[in-house]
């Protein structure tokens, strides 16, 4: 029986990805390696230490490794912002919306 209503406009799928998400809160530059809960086409569920606000826009780059893609690894540049935050004890879940993406040619740093 479902209580609630689905919001969700695309399937998400349980997968933990490595993410380099990149923040600018008020008083610092934030970037932190963390990993995905899960994705989907037009976003995805991270844990971190760092501290998100709801509304906030993000920059992460999401690695689809090459077990994912039968090739190499595939790297892409998102711009999001935050749709929710979810306090665990010291760390928090983020739920962001990908506004626009961008494949990144090479390694990425």
């Amino acid at each position: 029986m479902q209580t609630g209503t689905e919001r969700r406009a695309s399937p998400r799928f349980m997968m933990s990805l490595p993410v380099q998400v990149r923040y600018e809160s008020d008083t610092a530059h934030i970037e932190q390696r963390t990993v995905t809960r899960d994705v989907s086409f037009r976003g995805l569920y991270f844990v971190a230490a760092a501290s998100f606000r709801a509304g906030s826009p993000i920059e992460f780059i999401l690695t689809l490794p090459k077990e994912i893609t039968l090739a190499g690894d595939v790297h892409i540049r998102c711009h999001a912002h935050v749709v929710r935050v979810e306090e665990h004890d010291a760390t928090r879940g983020v739920a962001a919306h990908i506004d626009c993406y961008e494949f990144l040619p090479g390694p990425v740093m």
